[in-house]
C-alpha cells in the first residue's frame, strides 16, 4: 500500500513539483490536491489521509487556525507544514497546533522525501533551528520578545500588517470584519507595546520577520 497525500497549496508549480517527486517513488502518491483552506479542510473530511502536507498561507482558512481545525476533526492526521515562512515565523506555532513537521521551501529539495516518509510513518520533523527555537522557549525564566506574546491569530494579523496590507485586505483575507481586525491590532499595539504601524515594521525588519 502507498501512502496516500493530500497537497494543499494555491500555487500550482508546488502542487506540479510535489506530484513529480514523489510519482518517482515506489512508496507514496498524491492521492488529493486543494488549492485553499476550504477545500483542504473537505478533502480531510472525506477519509483518513496518511499525510497532509499544508501550506500556511492560503486564500482562505489557512496558517495556525487550518492545522487547529484539522486536528480537532480527525487528532491522528499527519500534517507537514511546507511553507514560504521563514522557521523563525511560524515553525513553533504551526508544531504547538499540531503539526508534526515543518519544512522550507527554500530548504534542500533533498530533504522532501525523507520529511514526508517520517511525519507519515507518525514521527516529527523539523530542523536543528526550530529544535534551537523549542528549546530556547521552554527554558526557565526565559524573556519572551514582544512577538511571541500575540496569540495565534494577532500574530496572523500583525504579520500581514507589517507586509502593508490594509484593514480591508486583512479582513478579507481572514473572514473577519474590519472592526474584529482592529480591536486585534490595538491589542498588538498594547502587547508589543508600540504607538504606530511604522514601529511594528521597524521591529519585523529587526527581527527578521519580514524575510521570505
Amino acid at each position: 500500500m502507498k501512502i496516500e497525500v493530500l497537497i494543499a497549496d494555491d500555487h500550482a508549480i508546488i502542487r506540479d513539483g510535489l506530484k513529480k517527486i514523489l510519482g518517482d517513488t515506489d512508496d507514496m502518491v498524491v492521492a488529493g490536491e486543494a488549492t485553499n483552506g476550504t477545500q483542504a479542510l473537505e478533502k480531510v473530511r472525506e477519509r483518513n489521509w496518511d499525510l497532509v502536507v499544508l501550506d500556511l498561507s492560503m486564500p482562505g482558512r489557512s496558517g495556525i487556525e487550518l492545522i487547529k481545525l484539522i486536528k480537532s476533526e480527525k487528532p491522528k492526521c499527519p500534517i507537514l507544514i511546507f511553507s514560504m515562512h521563514p522557521e523563525e515565523q511560524y515553525a513553533v506555532r504551526a508544531l504547538r497546533a499540531g503539526a508534526s513537521g515543518y519544512l522550507s521551501k527554500e530548504g534542500d529539495s533533498d530533504l522532501i522525501l525523507p520529511a514526508l516518509r517520517k511525519v507519515a510513518a507518525g514521527g516529527v520533523y523539523f530542523s536543528a533551528k526550530v529544535a534551537e527555537l523549542l528549546v530556547s522557549e521552554a527554558a526557565p525564566h526565559a524573556e519572551a520578545l514582544p512577538h511571541k506574546r500575540l496569540s495565534d491569530r494577532e500574530f496572523q494579523i500583525f504579520d500581514r500588517i507589517v507586509r502593508g496590507k490594509s484593514m480591508t485586505d486583512i479582513a478579507n483575507e481572514l473572514s473577519l470584519s474590519i472592526k474584529t481586525v482592529s480591536t486585534h491590532k490595538s491589542h498588538i499595539m498594547t502587547k508589543m507595546a508600540m504607538s504606530t504601524q511604522v514601529d511594528l515594521v521597524r521591529y519585523a525588519i529587526a527581527h527578521h520577520l519580514l524575510a521570505d
